[in-house]
C-alpha cells in the first residue's frame, strides 16, 4: 500500500520541543501542527508493516535551514494521526529539498515494504 500526503509547513525541532526545569513538552506551534495533521488525516487506517518514507520539502522562503530539523514534527504528527502505528516502523527515510513555494509544505509518500 502507498499513501501520498501533503502536510503544512512544520515547526523545526527548535520550535517543537520546549523545556521547563526537568520537564520537556511540545510547544504551541508543535501542538497546532499536530492538530492540523490529525484533522486532515486522522481517519486513515494505520499502516502496520515496515515502511519507506520519502519527504519532499518545499520551503516557504530561501532562508537557510537544516533539513534534519524538520523531521521530528511531521513524523510524530503522522503517528499521532494514526497513519502508522509507530515511527519505529520506518526502515528507509529520504528527504529532498525542492524550490521554495509560499506557503511551504511537505509532500510525503509512504510505502509499505516487504
Amino acid at each position: 500500500m502507498t499513501l501520498t500526503l501533503r502536510l503544512p509547513w512544520p515547526p523545526s525541532v527548535n520550535h517543537y520541543w520546549f523545556a521547563k526545569g526537568n520537564r520537556r513538552f511540545i510547544g504551541k506551534a508543535g501542538k497546532e501542527f499536530r492538530e492540523a495533521v490529525v484533522a486532515e488525516y486522522g481517519t486513515t487506517t494505520p499502516l502496520t508493516g515496515r515502511l519507506q518514507v520519502h519527504i519532499a520539502v518545499i520551503p516557504p522562503t530561501n532562508a537557510r535551514r537544516d533539513l534534519d530539523n524538520l523531521l521530528k514534527a511531521p513524523l510524530d504528527a503522522m503517528q499521532h494521526a494514526g497513519i502508522y502505528l509507530d515511527d519505529g516502523q520506518i526502515d528507509h527515510l529520504e528527504i529532498q529539498r525542492l524550490p521554495k513555494s509560499t506557503p511551504g509544505c511537505l509532500d510525503i509518500t509512504i510505502r509499505e515494504i516487504d
